[in-house]
């Protein structure tokens, strides 16, 4: 194996940093991943930066030592390296790089007034944990540190400065910081006039061309390996500087690239911590609170309905049954306990069987809900068995992402013919797929690579960098070259499955008041 014909993909998602090895025909190699997990600390959905550091380091030295076992190679060079990881968040940095406030991940709902007054000047949607709004939000509080602010980031643009030195982000990454001008990969210039004159009133002396990371499409070079990122990523000194690194994306760019979901017409879900679904679409739309307007990686709109709240509950109720399976003498492997969970779940009503879950762990804007209290809830006459209680927390789990589709579907007329899939609640076979067909009435499939995830994707925009033709699109890049004979799992939901997750939704929506009481009522 010729290594410098290898890319490296690495993303850092809600629950795992994950990496993985890619070949020049797209087939990923080897594989590693560091579990973690955000910490509420003070009120604020954070994640300490010496575990960055760690878990990088960690999943790389497992990917390493696989390659070396495997191939009988060290990892010295590789053709790129390309850096993903949660979008949006708050990291600011001094002149000297000093962090100047604790990373703010997407998940915090502390920005509502931001957000507000933000979308109004613009008249352009600005959710709550967007990059600007936590900036804004951050002025608006008079916080210290704002007039010190050098530079302001995302997790994947931070690393991406860590490795490289340089201030660059993919225009799909940038996008969810501050919007995007139509017809181009550069910030909105009038809103960065709004924006600067609003920031000078209040006394501040930098703009945001000044501390805000410099969009580029991707298959644009940004940046290359120094010496100080490749001992950061291998302190044992075997990988060399010099590797050219892709434009960063974010979850959300790694996820269409790796589901070909770039091109106009196209769209795809991914499910995990959170959710989202992404509808390339050049229709020009009233601003809704519960859409934003992004980019594809190649700087195409891109309409995005996305859910702070998709697994957590899930996760957290099947920790409970691997806890009694431990009690009753009876251990399992949590990897099959998900799918034995899963499966279940197809044996239930298609409605859940009368029994209603809110999975909110943290607030969901796209419902108006700044905290979140997850709860079960049933009437004498519901059904209570397995069956039913696991079909409703994974109903549960799509059930905001439905209604926000439904904006766009409904509201603002945008086609939605098939979906692409990816993430973890996608990893049982048929399934996730299933609830996800009733929720849209749509087919819904899921890719054979869809287990490398973003990861995946994030390589593929390494290998678009290195190996596209000159005027070769992304969209084309990927079609023609990286998914021309892959195979696909499509699947359509049966007629009384849909029905049900309809009759499902309307019992979640009364049971909306029940979360808000709970929000009020059981206090931290």
């Amino acid at each position: 194996m010729e290594l410098k014909d290898t890319v490296l993909g690495i993303e850092l998602g809600s629950t795992r940093i994950k990496a993985v090895l890619v070949d020049r025909n797209f087939r990923p190699l080897v594989s590693s991943s560091f579990a973690w997990e955000n910490q509420l600390v003070d009120g604020v959905w954070t994640y300490a930066m010496d575990q960055v550091y760690q878990g990088l380091r960690t999943c790389y030295a497992d990917l390493k030592r696989q390659v070396q076992q495997r191939f009988g190679q060290t990892i010295r060079q590789v053709g790129a390296i390309g850096v993903s990881g949660m979008m949006h968040g708050y990291l600011p940095f001094d002149a000297q790089g000093n962090q100047l406030a604790q990373f703010r991940t997407w998940r915090n709902t502390m920005t509502e007034q931001a957000a507000e007054e933000l979308t109004a000047l613009f008249g352009f949607n600005i959710p709550q944990r967007w990059s600007i709004a936590h900036l804004y939000q951050a002025m608006l509080n008079g916080e210290p540190h704002v007039k010190e602010i050098s530079f302001l980031t995302t997790l994947a643009g931070f690393l991406h400065w860590k490795l490289t030195g340089e201030k660059r982000m993919g225009v799909g990454e940038a996008s969810g910081m501050f919007p995007i001008g139509r017809g181009s990969c550069a910030y909105d210039k009038e809103m960065v006039h709004k924006f600067d004159a609003l920031a000078a009133e209040m006394g501040y002396s930098w703009t945001l061309e000044q501390i805000l990371p410099q969009p580029v499409p991707a298959g644009t070079p940004a940046g290359i390996l120094t010496p100080e990122g490749a001992a950061l990523l291998d302190p044992s000194g075997n990988l060399q500087p010099g590797i050219p690194l892709a434009p960063c994306e974010g979850d959300a760019g790694t996820g269409m690239t790796a589901t070909n979901a770039v091109r106009l017409g196209t769209g795809n879900v991914s499910a995990g911590t959170s959710d989202f679904a992404m509808l390339v679409t050049d229709c020009k739309m009233a601003v809704h609170r519960e859409i934003d307007m992004v980019t594809t990686p190649a700087g195409i709109p891109v309409a995005m309905v996305h859910c702070n709240n998709c697994t957590s509950d899930i996760n957290a109720w099947v920790s409970l049954f691997e806890e009694f399976a431990e009690a009753i003498g009876a251990p399992q492997e949590p990897g099959k306990l998900y799918t034995l969970l899963f499966r279940k779940a197809l044996e239930g009503s298609p409605d859940g069987g009368g029994l209603v879950s809110c999975n909110f762990y943290s607030g969901e804007p796209v419902l108006g809900l700044n905290q979140g209290r997850p709860l079960v809830a049933r009437s004498p006459d519901s059904r209570l068995n397995l069956g039913n209680f696991m079909r409703t927390h994974l109903l549960s789990a799509l059930a905001t992402l439905k209604i926000g589709l439904d904006i766009l579907t409904q509201q603002e007329k945008v086609e939605l013919t098939k979906l692409y899939a990816h993430g973890g609640f996608f990893k049982t076979p048929e399934v996730g797929q299933r609830i996800l067909s009733a929720a849209t009435g749509t087919p819904v499939a899921v890719m054979e690579t869809a287990g490398e995830g973003g990861p995946y994707g994030m390589a593929l925009l390494c290998g678009y960098l290195l190996w596209h033709r000159s005027g070769e699109t992304l969209e084309d890049f990927l079609e023609d070259k990286v998914f021309s004979e892959a195979e696909a799992r499509t699947v359509m939901a049966e007629q009384r499955e849909i029905e049900g997750f309809a009759a499902f939704l309307a019992r979640y929506r009364q049971a909306l008041e029940i979360e808000r009481t709970a929000v009020a009522v059981l206090l931290d």
